[in-house]
Formats: C-alpha cells, structure tokens, sequence
C-alpha cells in the first residue's frame, strides 16, 4: 500500500541526468511540488542557482550526480541551509567512504540522511519502477517512504548508511561480469560460424540466463548501444569496487578485467554509450555475424569512427592492455 503524502511535502532533486530527470517527472505527476538544481542548467521549472536553494525551498532532498566528489560539493553547499527538518537522500553510487563522509555533514546540521541507490534502467525510471537500496534509520525511510515510492516498485532496507552503497557496487560487479562473459561467448559462437540470435533460445532454460542478459543481448546484436547505463558510468563505479576491495586486501580479478575492458572503450570514445559497447571489439554487433573481422583494441586509424573499426586479427593484445602475461 502506498503510504500518505507526507505535510510539507516540498522535494528537491539535485542532478537532472538520465535518472534524475525522470524521477522529477514521476514527482510532478504525482503532484508533488519540486524545486530543481543541475551543474548545467536547463530549461525546467522551479530550477534554482545552487544546491543551497534548493534546500531553502524543500524538505525532502534526492540527490543523483556523477561521483563522490560531486556529492560532497553538493552537500558542503546547501550544508548552511540544512535543518532538523530536512531529509537528504543520496542516489548516487558512490563508495561507502564518501557516503559516510556526506552523512556526517548533514549529521552536523542535526538534519537526517539516506544513503539510498538504485538499480533500474533509464526505461524504469520513467516508469516508476527502480528498485532503491536504503541504508540508514528506519524511521526515517519511513518519513520519506511516499516520495521514494513515487519513482520505485521495490523499497528495500539494507542496514547502516554505507551498506546499502556497498551492495550497489556489489551488483554493479556482477552486471559488468556478467555481460563481459556475454560478449566473450558471441564472440567463441560467431568464431564458430554459429548463428548467434540461437543464443537467446538456448539460455531460455539454462541456469546461466539472466535479467541484464536478457536486456543486453537484443541491443548487442542489433548495435543499438543507446545508454541504459553509460559505459564511464560502469567503469566508474567497477574503479570504486576495486579501491574497497584493496582497502580489505580482496582480490577482484573479473572486475579488474572488465576495468582494462572498459578502459579501452573509454579511449575509443564509446563513454557516453550503454556499457554493453564493450561487444564492438569483436565485430558481430549489428551484421552477419559469420561475416566480419573484429574490432582492434588501440587507437583509431586516421578517416575511421567507432561505428567503423578496422578489422585486426586477434585480440591478443588484451592482455598487454591489462598488464598481464600470456
């Protein structure tokens, strides 16, 4: 059942990018008033000059920016402003170290925190179905329970701040893993001469299927590579689970890969596209699988784009990218 409107019910969200834009419009929808801030500014109602005013004009405050150090810039900024009456609401996945830090300047204000983020595609934002994560006081989610439930289907309870953070990295590792994997296996079937639209027919029923690779496979066969979840976005947060991992003395093997991966993604300038582009290296994306060379792992040629790689016969070098051995 979802719960009542909370008075004096005012919502800020700060950062108006892939997500944050379409929970503004849930928000709206279900009639909340919302005041609006973004490091670029956009044409939008209610939009003010800083994070400061934003929290002047609300209660309840969702965050969804880049990166640790843009939150803890936000939060410094509307510090002065924040009261016992006002609930912060981090979104943003950022290391538990940073979300921690955050919480403590707001704590310092005697105002609540949520360490709160998601997990959802931009398609299930605008729908109202992320799933959100929440680590913090229970009472408090309780308080700002009807603002989340405007943009979620699920509300799930984590434990302490910082948590909730963790375990979003966590599932973060394993969505990167796990369409690296994907993209090695089209690649073994297109090697093969194997159609590779069976592919989704034999997963049908094998323990190896999943959710995100059931979302990832039709873009990667087509080439439609249009951002659920930006590839320097994943990069960013895989470079997160490698620092906690080194601070416990963990070894991530799959992810440190996938990181080399993506780095040399980033390099060809696919950043700003969904992180399954990691599949245009090796060149069945978008064509007859059984009729193209793969994608080469250094620089591009001169007159070449990243929808046009050259062909290069193998991909050893890989590991020379990664910093391995064969």
């Amino acid at each position: 059942m979802t719960a009542e409107k909370p008075v004096n019910s005012a919502v800020g969200v700060i950062g108006l990018g892939i997500i944050g834009s379409r929970v503004v419009a849930n928000l709206r929808r279900a009639g909340y008033p919302v005041w609006l801030w973004n490091r670029t500014v956009r044409p939008e109602p209610n939009f003010l000059s800083s994070p400061a005013e934003v929290a002047e004009a609300s209660r309840f405050i969702q965050i969804f920016v880049s990166n640790g150090e843009a939150l803890l810039s936000v939060i410094r900024n509307m510090a002065p402003a924040l009261t016992p009456a006002h609930v912060v609401i981090n979104h943003s996945t950022v290391s538990p170290a940073e979300t921690l830090e955050a919480a403590e300047i707001v704590k310092d204000r005697q105002a609540s925190f949520l360490d709160a983020p998601f997990t959802g595609s931009r398609d299930a934002a605008g729908r109202g179905e992320l799933i959100y994560y929440i680590g913090g006081d229970e009472e408090v989610l309780q308080t700002v329970r009807p603002v989340l439930e405007v943009a979620a289907k699920q509300i799930l309870h984590i434990g302490a701040i910082g948590h909730a953070s963790a375990m979003k990295v966590a599932t973060n590792v394993i969505s990167a893993t796990q369409i690296a994997a994907l993209t090695e296996a089209l690649a073994l079937l297109d090697r093969h001469g194997v159609d590779l639209t069976k592919l989704s027919l034999a997963l049908e029923n094998n323990a190896a299927r999943s959710g995100v690779i059931d979302m990832k496979l039709p873009g990667i066969l087509s080439g439609d590579f249009e951002p659920r979840f930006s590839l320097k976005n994943m990069f960013k947060d895989i470079q997160i689970a490698l620092a906690m991992a080194e601070d416990k003395d963990v070894e991530l093997p799959a992810a440190s890969a996938f990181a080399g991966m993506a780095m040399a993604g980033l390099q060809r300038g696919w950043g700003e596209e969904d992180f399954s582009v990691l599949s245009r290296f090796y060149g069945y994306t978008g064509r007859n699988p059984q009729n193209s060379e793969p994608a080469p792992w250094g620089e591009l040629p001169s007159g070449e784009s990243p929808s046009n790689p050259a062909p290069v016969k193998s991909l050893a070098n890989l590991w020379g990218l990664l910093g391995w051995k064969k």
